[in-house]
């Protein structure tokens, strides 16, 4: 395990730029992955796989909301933040006990590698989107 959340996203990054250039994530890739983030990545990956992670990108004013399909609710993202509105990041990443829950893994993973469902929406859905969104946080 990485103790540097620098070197962490550095990693995850290189080895994304590998897979992108390979069209795939190798077996190396996939050690790799699961030796930097354990369990999180086996979530993430699992994520990836069922088509969880959704990109909606509003018209015309192209506002980008990034959502993870969890196994409760939809979980919201904002990946320049690294902020995820799920339990894991309120309780370990605020606490610093990880950097990056699995809902941001696979959003960073799918955003490199452009394994996400790209929505489109009109932007007066936007508003009641993200009324919903949010709500599933309260």
């Amino acid at each position: 395990m990485v103790d540097n959340d620098v070197n962490e996203l550095e990693l995850l990054n290189k080895i994304c730029q590998t897979a992108k250039k390979e069209g795939k994530l190798s077996g190396k890739n996939l050690t790799e992955l699961y030796e930097l983030f354990g369990q999180r990545f086996t979530k993430a990956l699992e994520a990836l796989q069922e088509n969880r992670v959704k990109k909606y990108v509003f018209r015309p004013s192209n506002r980008t909301v990034w959502i993870v399909i969890g196994k409760e609710r939809d979980y919201l993202l904002m990946p320049e933040a690294e902020f995820c509105t799920c339990n894991d990041f309120y309780f370990r990443v605020l606490d610093c006990k990880v950097h990056l829950c699995y809902h941001l893994i696979a959003q960073k993973i799918a955003h490199k590698l452009g394994w996400f469902e790209k929505i489109e929406e009109q932007d007066d859905l936007y508003k009641s989107l993200m009324d919903e969104w949010k709500k599933a946080t309260a």
